[in-house]
């Protein structure tokens, strides 16, 4: 099958908190559901806690190397959560917006967090505190330039409101969001608390990012489950390597066919 075999290679860029390592693979099954419908996939194999300038650089990079490895004048991106913004900076601050065919972001914050507004405002010296642990310890499984705090500072509506001035979508580039919606706060106990907050902070979320800040652009869609559990934050890299529902119908039942759906459309655009 060649449904998923696009013009461009195509390039994962993985969000934070996590790397790209063969295992546990940060996307789960799509890896393998796009490459057995011909797919050619590469890594962005970026730090997991370093800030969108540091990412973006080595984003920068990885493309330069995809395409001397493969010939391809251009690539396709598919970034989770961070992992956009570290390609859109790529794309626009950059300069590679002439390498890049298409960017599909899923549930990332383009226009920050009202609710990580209230929270870095206060009790500084804990987030100093945890700024410290966290940099210190994901140094030790690979983190070249971990930087939590800046990282973190970079999520507010202010500073999101300075990067989508200075990093504008590139003309000639195909940009294309995807937010994710839980039905409920329990939809995922990982992230129910979450998005408990958030939903009263910021309305329909993924357990981290608000349906707002993740829609961006003229090509915006959202990811509704067929089932009880709707789509988490999560549930858009299958963390869970499992199917969300069992249930067919109107929505998402397995994030795997989404990937798939978006890999086609980007082959039918000539991409």
């Amino acid at each position: 099958m060649d449904e998923c075999k696009t013009k461009y290679p195509l390039l994962l860029v993985h969000g934070a908190g996590f790397r790209d390592l063969r295992i546990p693979v940060y996307w789960g099954r799509i890896p393998a559901a796009l490459e057995k419908r011909g797919a050619r996939i590469f890594y962005g194999n970026q730090d997991c806690w370093a800030s969108v300038e540091t990412n973006a650089a080595a984003i920068a990079a990885r493309i330069g190397e995809i395409l001397e490895e493969t010939g391809c004048e251009k690539v396709n991106i598919l970034a989770h959560s961070k992992g956009g913004l570290d390609a859109r900076m790529a794309a626009s601050s950059l300069g590679c917006g002439e390498k890049i065919a298409s960017l599909t972001t899923v549930a990332t914050p383009h226009r920050g967090s009202k609710t990580l507004d209230r929270l870095y405002g206060r009790a500084k010296p804990l987030w100093n505190a945890a700024a410290f642990a966290v940099n210190n310890w994901i140094r030790l499984v690979g983190d070249r330039k971990p930087d939590f705090l800046r990282l973190c500072e970079g999520f507010t509506t202010e500073a999101m409101v300075r990067f989508n001035r200075l990093n504008p979508d590139v003309p000639g580039v195909f940009y294309q969001s995807f937010a994710c919606v839980m039905k409920r706060p329990f939809s995922d106990l990982n992230l129910s608390t979450a998005d408990f907050i958030l939903s009263r902070l910021e309305g329909p979320n993924d357990g981290l990012v608000a349906v707002s800040s993740a829609l961006w652009g003229e090509n915006a869609h959202i990811l509704r489950g067929s089932g009880f559990r709707g789509v988490s934050h999560l549930d858009a890299i299958d963390l869970y390597r499992s199917p969300m529902t069992r249930r067919k119908g109107e929505g998402v039942s397995d994030i795997c066919d989404t990937y798939v759906n978006i890999l086609r459309d980007l082959k039918a655009r000539g991409f």
